[in-house]
């Protein structure tokens, strides 16, 4: 077990010097009418975006609980709309949490 997770770190580690992007990786210029990039290409998002992206993630997976949680609501009874709600309190937690961190700020 030693040897394949040994072997696996070293697999990712040389997958990731073959496939690495070189700090001078724009020889030529493409794009952009010539005009040399201001910045790199793997940098062109903002870091507030993530939190975004992360509770869009976080409401998108609940989706996936609500589907089938309302094909079998009325079998089962009380039990899953107690758990449903316990649910849907978590994820508000988590959105309140991040509005309180300033997550969802833009300035």
């Amino acid at each position: 077990m030693l040897g394949l997770a040994v072997g696996g770190v070293l697999l990712a580690y040389l997958l990731h010097r073959r496939t690495a992007v070189a700090p001078d990786a724009v020889a030529t210029l493409p794009f952009l009418s010539g005009w040399r990039p201001a910045e790199h290409a793997l940098s062109r998002f903002e870091a507030r975006y993530y939190p975004m992206t992360l509770l869009f993630l976080a409401f998108d997976v609940e989706m996936l609980y609500m589907y089938p949680w309302a094909t079998v609501v009325a079998s089962i009874g009380t039990s899953a709309i107690v758990e449903m709600f316990v649910l849907l309190g978590v994820l508000m937690t988590g959105v309140l949490w991040a509005w309180r961190e300033g997550a969802l700020r833009w300035t």
